[in-house]
């Protein structure tokens, strides 16, 4: 699924219109970054999951293709976990 997908699918069930439909989808996405990139806070969605930051440390890795060794520096990665809540139906529609 896209993000038009999205916002087609919620502009049909809530009859607004596309364009106002995807304001807001784009306001969504950009406070969640906003909250992680420039503020370093988690974003707790009940029912849904969180949305945090993993800090990776630095480590050696290798370049198969060149046979060499390349260095990749400590960074911090965005991370979803999905809450309890949808854990159990994403089981039970699988069922």
């Amino acid at each position: 699924m896209t993000k038009a997908d999205i916002i087609n699918q919620i502009s049909a069930a809530t009859g607004l219109q596309k364009r106002d439909v995807a304001v807001v989808v784009e306001s969504f996405m950009s406070t969640i970054k906003t909250s992680l990139l420039e503020k370093k806070e988690n974003v707790y969605l009940r029912g849904f999951g969180s949305f945090d930051i993993k800090h990776r440390r630095a480590k050696t890795a290798r370049n198969i293709k060149m046979n060499t060794t390349i260095h990749i520096e400590a960074h911090d990665m965005p991370h979803f976990k999905p809450s309890k809540s949808f854990i159990e139906q994403m089981k039970q529609a699988g069922e």
